[in-house]
């Protein structure tokens, strides 16, 4: 699978890649390098059901850190193909925390990982059905931007 490493056995992503592509370069990041940005730890439960403290990188430092701050567009990509995408103006709308642990522990592919990207203040509203999860992504494997 591009963008993921397993080490160990059982099949848990014990430790996970991911994917950076700029234009014609592409950078291999481990969970440190995502979580270098600095962490934050929320307690939620996400709309797919399960629920406990997640751990993550807010979008907006992770790509500062990455030197894609001005990126005009980024595109994120799950293991199934699945894609979405962000643009400044949504970035600035909303604050999105692009989820590194669940728990304190990395992500399995299986269990939604090793990647996701949620919208801590709409969690609510996605619950009610009052807001949508069209930017909401899991098991991202790759981030583009452009």
């Amino acid at each position: 699978m591009t963008g993921l490493l397993l080490i160990g056995s059982g099949g848990g992503a014990l430790a996970a890649e991911l994917s950076l592509n700029q234009g014609a370069e592409t950078r291999t990041l481990t969970l440190n390098d995502v979580e270098s940005a600095g962490v934050t730890h929320l307690e939620m439960r996400h709309p797919e059901g399960f629920a406990g403290r997640f751990t993550g990188v807010w979008l907006d430092d992770f790509l500062e850190a990455q030197g894609l701050a001005q990126a005009r567009r980024v595109r994120f990509i799950a293991h199934d193909g699945y894609t979405t995408f962000l643009t400044p103006e949504q970035r600035r709308q909303k604050d999105y925390l692009l989820v590194t642990r669940l728990d304190g522990e990395p992500i399995a592919v299986e269990d939604y990982g090793p990647y996701m990207l949620v919208v801590p203040k709409d969690v609510e509203a996605v619950h009610e059905g009052t807001e949508p999860m069209t930017r909401w992504i899991w098991a991202i494997a790759e981030v583009s931007a452009r």
